[in-house]
């Protein structure tokens, strides 16, 4: 610990947002960052607690506390305040095969379980790790570093997104002879077509893939697996295969006039507007057109501000975000103490944006569609939308939905987006290898193992355990890995933590 009294002497300062108005205006990233003088000030403030709840990652009221990956967080916060940044990549390298990635997308649960938070500001240390990652980048650190021996294995990771490249990156430095098979025209997954350009620019992902490729991964595009590839000819060809597909069924929506032209899924809403702007910057007219209409999103969740901000980057005439539950407080309840993960309303870029557009907050809250209305064409011009309530079911004793009477309205909509969530894997997957899945439909391993019900068969990530966090899935990619070096080898050399 460089600075004892650094949480005293310095204030949190966070990277400088552009102005909502502004950044509409084009699809890239719009945070100033801080010079590397003032991050060492934030990695001072780091306490480094006797008992750092920052990189515990546990389970505390069914919610995550600290990070999945275990990041070594005290210490290259401690490195970046002495300015020594090789050595904290080297440290945060270690648990984390993607810190370009999480500086950007993952909500930093290591700061909702800092000490630091208990009473004032968290530790900044989601920028410290993005500080760190991009200046290895800049002077070479994280240049491609192959592995010096091959064992003669081949695995085959069918899915290129968070959990199977970290799975490829394990198994490849291992010195495993690792193919990924991407049914997309471009590797990243998730990563790739599921967040916005604004959010995590795709020379970020190309940047890291082209590492990989450089240190051995052979990736093919462009490859559905379980309808142009067989399985069969897969588990012949290689020693295990890795299933990290995601979990993209989407859950929809029921109602009268669902049919109408207009509805899009959120992840074909967001991959559609991603291929566009890098295949042609939207000259090929293939994204959902939002100029002039008035877009409703159902789901409050990370998806649906990022349809929030996709659908005003296009010039939207409004935007309303529909959400079931009631509104999260502003401050955490007296039953949700720290280190818990914090249940509070929190307001992202695009509802932060369509409050500077439009000067009100888009979301509804405790409301649903009950019905879709379309003109004489069959195109979507409104959804009629009720009032939810939550009663204690006198006979379970659970709270239950309920509609309010009386309370029906009807909203003008062109353009409806269901980001609802997810209900497991494509079915079409775990039917051609045979796998077994669980009630949920996720695949299914012996608790806390990756091996699925067929020979050589392993899974990891939203497909293994439903939809989840990036980081999480990083963490699942990883510890498959280990898994199938040890099925591989009788034992195993990759350590995930």
């Amino acid at each position: 610990m460089g600075k004892p009294t650094g949480f005293l002497e310095y204030d949190r300062v966070d990277p400088v947002l552009e102005d909502p108005k502004e950044r509409i205006k084009n699809w890239n990233e719009f945070h100033e960052h801080l010079s590397l003088e003032e991050q060492k000030k934030q990695g001072a403030r780091c306490m480094d607690c006797g008992v750092p709840f920052c990189q515990s990652g546990m389970t505390l009221a069914g919610m995550t506390s600290g990070c999945p990956l275990h990041n070594l967080c005290p210490e290259w916060n401690d490195l970046v305040y002495h300015g020594n940044w090789k050595e904290a990549y080297s440290r945060l390298h270690k648990t984390n095969n993607f810190p370009e990635f999480t500086s950007r997308v993952c909500p930093a649960l290591c700061e909702k379980a800092c000490t630091c938070s208990v009473h004032g500001d968290a530790v900044a240390t989601r920028d410290n790790e993005y500080a760190i990652i991009e200046y290895a980048y800049e002077h070479g650190y994280a240049a491609a570093k192959p592995p010096k021996v091959r064992t003669g294995k081949k695995v085959a990771i069918i899915g290129s997104g968070p959990s199977g490249l970290a799975c490829a990156d394990m198994l490849n430095h291992r010195g495993h002879q690792v193919t990924v098979y991407e049914r997309d025209d471009r590797i990243g997954g998730l990563l790739m077509y599921g967040i916005p350009n604004m959010k995590l620019e795709k020379q970020i992902v190309d940047r890291k893939v082209s590492i990989m490729k450089e240190e051995g991964v052979t990736f093919l595009t462009g490859m559905d697996v379980g309808k142009d590839v067989k399985p069969k000819a897969l588990l012949k060809e290689y020693d295990a295969v890795v299933l990290a597909c995601g979990a993209k069924q989407a859950r929809d929506l029921k109602g009268p006039g669902r049919d109408a032209k207009g509805i899009y899924f959120a992840v074909d809403f967001l991959a559609r507007n991603t291929k566009s702007l890098l295949d042609s910057h939207f000259q090929d007219g293939k994204y959902v057109e939002t100029k002039g209409k008035n877009v409703v999103i159902v789901g409050g969740g990370d998806t649906g501000n990022d349809c929030t901000g996709t659908a005003i980057r296009h010039g939207c005439k409004s935007v309303t975000a529909i959400e079931m539950m009631p509104k999260a407080p502003d401050e955490r309840a007296a039953d949700n103490p720290w280190p818990e993960w914090p249940k509070v309303s929190k307001t992202d870029y695009g509802q932060e944006e369509a409050i500077a557009l439009f000067g009100h907050d888009p979301r509804i809250y405790e409301t649903t569609i009950k019905e879709f209305l379309k003109d004489k064409d069959g195109n979507l011009r409104a959804v009629k939308t009720v009032g939810l309530r939550f009663e204690k079911d006198p006979q379970t004793g659970r709270r239950k939905m309920t509609e309010v009477p009386g309370s029906e309205k009807e909203l003008p909509c062109e353009v409806l987006v269901i980001a609802a969530g997810f209900l497991g894997p494509e079915k079409y997957v775990t039917d051609a290898f045979g796998v077994e899945t669980t009630e949920r439909s996720n695949v299914k391993t012996a608790e806390g193992g990756y091996q699925t019900s067929v020979e050589k068969v392993f899974s990891c990530g939203d497909m293994h355990t439903g939809q989840s966090l990036v980081v999480k899935a990083i963490r699942q990619g990883r510890e498959c890995a280990e898994a199938v070096d040890k099925s591989l080898m009788g034992y195993t050399n990759i350590r995930v933590q």
